[in-house]
């Protein structure tokens, strides 16, 4: 009796340590797959200020090119003024303004054009390290599935 009671605890400790040793690899596995969420959410943040920093220079550089335009556009409507003072005939006059509006209309779409060309390649500059993130999410969740 006294050896089939020794037997009954030796079998309950190793059962006890196996659950130990299952409790404690569990809690490894577990404390290991938060500090990597921890690490991929650090980087996601890392790659939402990246883009910020490229939204801001890219909105600055827009602006200063919008100030420059106007700047041009306002000495150009200067010079064709003091043209239009100095008119001594109606058709000078017609010729100036035509002039006038043809250069103005041509800038203008040569500003648009160039304005939505930097957009457009401001927003993937924008995009691309939040999209860099989604694909190695969706690599990650591709490998652990």
């Amino acid at each position: 009796m006294v050896e089939a009671f020794q037997s009954m605890t030796e079998q309950t400790k190793a059962i006890f340590a196996q659950a130990n040793e299952r409790a404690k690899a569990q809690m490894e596995q577990s404390a290991k797959a938060f500090e990597d969420m921890n690490a991929f959410q650090k980087a996601n943040l890392e790659a939402v200020v990246e883009s910020s920093k490229i939204a801001a220079k890219g909105f600055e550089q827009m602006g200063q090119n919008a100030a420059s335009y106007l700047k041009t556009s306002y000495e150009s409507a200067t010079g064709a003024f003091r043209l239009l003072s100095g008119v001594k005939s109606p058709a000078e006059l017609f010729q100036l303004q035509s002039d006038f509006a043809r250069a103005s209309f041509d800038a203008f779409v040569a500003e648009t054009s160039r304005s939505t060309e930097t957009a457009l390649k401001l927003a993937g500059e924008i995009a691309q390290p939040i999209s860099n993130r989604v694909a190695l999410a969706v690599e990650k969740a591709k490998t652990a599935a």
